[in-house]
């Protein structure tokens, strides 16, 4: 596996130490949700994000439906992801594109796009 496809199944496991473990200390992260721009400079305030405001503890998150890895720009890379999740709403589906840079073995640039979570 390589990191993109390991970021996915650290979110979809809501995986804090995982998910940390992949960013660099200095990681530059933007994500856009449907209506809100988020920011956030390593990778406790990237996790914070991810699994304190986007996956709440009462979203469950049943299962990584789709991963889908490749190389976008130069030396960008991208991952594609959709999981299938339940909440107080019932059946969710949500999908994030992200756009990534490594060095040393970690995440150092990081853009997600999400579609925000749609009812399955």
């Amino acid at each position: 596996m390589g990191i993109g496809e390991d970021f996915a199944h650290a979110v979809a496991a809501k995986d804090r130490a995982a998910l940390e473990r992949l960013l660099a200390p200095d990681v530059d992260f933007k994500g856009l949700t449907p209506g809100r721009l988020w920011e956030a400079t390593g990778p406790g305030e990237v996790a914070e994000v991810i699994f304190g405001s986007w996956f709440e503890p009462s979203d469950t998150i049943e299962s990584l439906v789709a991963v889908e890895t490749g190389a976008a720009v130069g030396d960008t890379e991208r991952v594609s992801y959709r999981l299938d999740l339940s909440n107080d709403r019932g059946p969710q589906v949500v999908e994030q594109q992200a756009y990534h840079r490594c060095a040393d073995g970690r995440i150092t640039h990081l853009r997600v796009l999400c579609s925000g979570f749609r009812p399955r």
